[in-house]
């Protein structure tokens, strides 16, 4: 019986430890009415949340060089066959660049380059992949950093509809 208990101590501790952590990466992250994101996406047409209002949606920020994106592909490709999503290519170089790496891993999600960092900025992140998504009427609902299962991203779409 003690053994069960420490047990459920430990994972106790665990989801608290996630929590704090996830808590601490969060702080400075965009709250309220989403930034906007300025920029191109790579076919050349102006980027603006705009086009997402009115259904929930995903404001995705990633990058080429972050290992733990490329786990997130499938996932957010997944995503955008049944929700608003746009994606943001954080630092990851210029459009031209970007582009390149959209089409050897073979995405097929609109992107945003943001070069400098500077939409990023704007929503406060502090690392990738983060994750914010917003409600019908453009306000952010909730917001993560680092690997978020898909159906905790649905989840928190299907939330944010209501």
């Amino acid at each position: 019986m003690a053994g069960r208990w420490r047990r459920v101590l430990g994972w106790g501790a665990v989801v608290a430890l996630f929590f704090v952590v996830q808590g601490f990466l969060n702080r400075d992250m965009a709250s309220g009415p989403a930034p906007a994101i300025e920029g191109r996406f790579l076919d050349g047409s102006q980027a603006s949340l705009d086009s997402l209002r009115g259904r929930p949606a995903l404001v995705y920020f990633w990058a080429s060089w972050c290992p733990i994106c490329g786990t997130m592909e499938d996932k957010i490709g997944s995503l955008a066959r049944d929700h608003a999503v746009l994606t943001v290519a954080y630092q990851s170089g210029d459009a031209s660049e970007v582009a390149r790496h959209v089409a050897e891993r073979r995405l097929d999600w609109r992107v945003v380059p943001d070069p400098d960092g500077a939409n990023g900025g704007r929503y406060g992140i502090r690392g990738v992949p983060a994750f914010f998504v917003l409600g019908p009427d453009g306000t952010i609902r909730s917001r993560s950093v680092g690997f978020t299962p898909e159906w905790m991203l649905r989840l928190r779409l299907w939330l944010a509809a209501g």
